[in-house]
C-alpha cells in the first residue's frame, strides 16, 4: 500500500492555545458575576414582590462580591510571587553549597530528555558556567515554575473584579427596567441564560475546548444555581 503524501512544510501550521493569565481572570470572575447574583436575583424573586429590594441587594452583592474576588485574585498572584522568590532563594543557595548535587540534577533532567551520556558533561558545563543561567534553568525544568510578573496581583484583582460586575449587571439589569417582578425575573431569566450561552461558548473557544460544551456546562450550572435559590426562597417563604 503507497505511504500517504507528506504534508508541505509551508502549509503545516500549529494551532496551539496557551490561555493567558488575563483571560483565565476573565473567566474566573464572569462566572461567578453571572452566576451568583443571578442565583440571588431569582431567589429574592421567589420571596418578595418588590423589584427595588432586588435592586438593592443585587447591587450590595455584586460591590462586596468584586472586591472578595478581586481580593481573591489578588492574594493569590502575590502567593505565587512569593513562592517563586523563596524557591529561587533556595536554588540559589544549593548551586553555592552543594554544586554537584545539582550538576548531578541535571544531569538527570537531560537524560529524561534521551539525551546521550558523552554529551551530558558538556551541557551541564555549559549551564553551570552561569549562575544566573543555572538558577533560571533549574526554576523551569526541576520545579516547573515562571517568573511571575510583578505587577501580576493588582492587575489580577481589577480585571476580575471588573468583569464580576459586568457579569453580575446582566441579570439584575431587567429589575432596573421592569416593576413587576415577574416580568423582571422572566427577563433575567432570558438575558443570563442568553449570555452563560454565550460566555460558555467563548470560554470554550479561548481555552481550547469545546465550545458547545463549553456553552452547556455554563449554562446548566448557572441554571441550577438559580434554580435551587429560587426553590429555597419559595419553600422559605
Amino acid at each position: 500500500m503507497p505511504s500517504p503524501p507528506a504534508i508541505p512544510q509551508s502549509l503545516h501550521v500549529e494551532q496551539h492555545f496557551t490561555a493567558t493569565e488575563t483571560v483565565r481572570d476573565i473567566v474566573i470572575g464572569m462566572s461567578d458575576g453571572l452566576t451568583v447574583p443571578f442565583a440571588l436575583a431569582a431567589g429574592l424573586s421567589g420571596a418578595v414582590a418588590s423589584t427595588a429590594l432586588v435592586v438593592t441587594a443585587g447591587f450590595a452583592e455584586i460591590a462586596a462580591g468584586s472586591i472578595a474576588m478581586g481580593l481573591g485574585g489578588y492574594l493569590a498572584a502575590k502567593t505565587d510571587i512569593e513562592h517563586y522568590r523563596t524557591e529561587r532563594l533556595r536554588e540559589v543557595r544549593e548551586t553555592q553549597e552543594l554544586p554537584e548535587k545539582e550538576r548531578a540534577e541535571v544531569r538527570d533532567i537531560f537524560r529524561e530528555y534521551g539525551l546521550p551520556e558523552d554529551q551530558l558533561e558538556t551541557l551541564v558545563g555549559a549551564i553551570a558556567s552561569d549562575r544566573e543561567r543555572w538558577v533560571d534553568f533549574m526554576m523551569r525544568f526541576e520545579l516547573g515554575l515562571e517568573s511571575p510578573n510583578p505587577a501580576r496581583a493588582r492587575w489580577s484583582a481589577l480585571t476580575i473584579a471588573l468583569s464580576y460586575i459586568v457579569g453580575g449587571m446582566i441579570p439584575l439589569a431587567p429589575y432596573l427596567i421592569f416593576n413587576s417582578i415577574h416580568r423582571a425575573l422572566m427577563s433575567s431569566i432570558v438575558f443570563t441564560l442568553v449570555a452563560l450561552l454565550i460566555f460558555g461558548y467563548v470560554k470554550g473557544r479561548f481555552t481550547g475546548l469545546n465550545p458547545v460544551r463549553g456553552a452547556i456546562q455554563t449554562l446548566f450550572i448557572g441554571g441550577l444555581a438559580a434554580a435551587v435559590a429560587f426553590g429555597i426562597a419559595k419553600l422559605v417563604g
